[in-house]
């Protein structure tokens, strides 16, 4: 953990809001993308990603600092997200509230868009790859919770198998040959799907 970092951390322990709205404005891309992929629903998520940073708020001094203070705050997001999943499973749904699968990702500003790629990509490929996507994202919900839960952590956040082992209490092993059923999962979606 960087120097900045522990003196962020030091400031929210304190109660600042500044530090607050900075620990927002650093990670709240990064847990929303999480909470999201693991919901599917923005409406949802965005109330879990609200919950996450008051939770951070209320027990940061519960951080001692032995893993990243992302780890960490993972951690709480991943929690929250099953609890919610849990509780949703357990209520009747209204199909407004439910979202394609395939829609857009929100809060991946750090990857282009189709736009960045219009101008080297021709319109057949740009969709392609969009129907991919949509296919992919399709299959990662189809997952349960915690394999969903590890394929987010590795595949699209890209942690390390100790960071995830930290967020999820997994042992490494575990991880690996949970992941290697999740892909096997997500191939056979997608092989059934380009037939």
């Amino acid at each position: 953990m960087s120097l900045a970092e522990r003196l962020l951390i030091g400031r929210l322990k304190d109660r600042d809001p500044r530090a607050f709205e900075e620990i927002v404005r650093r990670y709240g891309d990064k847990v929303f993308n999480l909470v999201y992929r693991m919901l599917g629903n923005r409406h949802e998520a965005e109330d879990i990603t609200q919950e996450v940073f008051i939770t951070v708020f209320k027990t940061v001094d519960t951080f001692r600092g032995e893993a990243k203070f992302t780890t960490w705050l993972l951690r709480i997001a991943a929690n929250q997200s099953k609890n919610r999943i849990k509780y949703l499973s357990r209520r009747p749904t209204d199909s407004a509230d439910v979202e394609e699968a395939g829609g857009p990702m929100p809060g991946a500003a750090p990857t282009p868009g189709p736009m960045a790629h219009a101008q080297i990509d021709g319109p057949d490929t740009l969709m392609e790859a969009a129907e991919l996507e949509a296919l992919m994202q399709t299959a990662i919900a189809s997952l349960d919770e915690e394999h969903r839960l590890l394929v987010i952590l590795r595949d699209v956040e890209e942690l390390s198998y100790q960071e995830i082992g930290e967020i999820t209490g997994l042992p490494e092993g575990t991880i690996k040959s949970r992941l290697h059923r999740a892909r096997m999962a997500i191939k056979e979606v997608l092989d059934q799907h380009t037939k």
